[in-house]
């Protein structure tokens, strides 16, 4: 009688470097979002949600992905990747570093 060997595939470990740049990617924009948002405000005072929405899926793929948490399910492996929530975050980091700080800047001078 022959023996099969029967082999199950490991689950690939992630990179612990790539863990720590989403990790540090995705805190300090969700701090910004949770103690200063008016820092994420467009030229005009307003918030864009549908923009926001996506940078707030780039912040919880890049903690899920940071802690070292892999999803079973395609999808949400997929759109908690890095490939999919570091551009997200680095949307939310060019909102927050362009257009927010030109709409504070505009905020300011009117009270001058």
């Amino acid at each position: 009688m022959t023996e099969v060997a029967m082999t199950t595939e490991q689950p690939k470990k992630p990179n612990k470097l790539v863990m720590a740049v989403s990790f540090l990617l995705a805190l300090p924009l969700a701090a910004i979002l949770l103690v200063h948002p008016a820092l994420m405000l467009d030229e005009n005072g307003h918030y864009n949600h549908s923009i926001l929405m996506l940078v707030m899926i780039g912040i919880s793929g890049g903690f899920i992905h940071g802690v070292g948490f892999v999803p079973r399910f395609w999808l949400w492996k997929w759109l908690f990747s890095p490939f999919i929530a570091w551009p997200l975050m680095l949307l939310g980091y060019f909102i927050w570093l362009e257009i927010g700080r030109a709409s504070c800047r505009e905020r300011v001078c009117l009270y001058v």
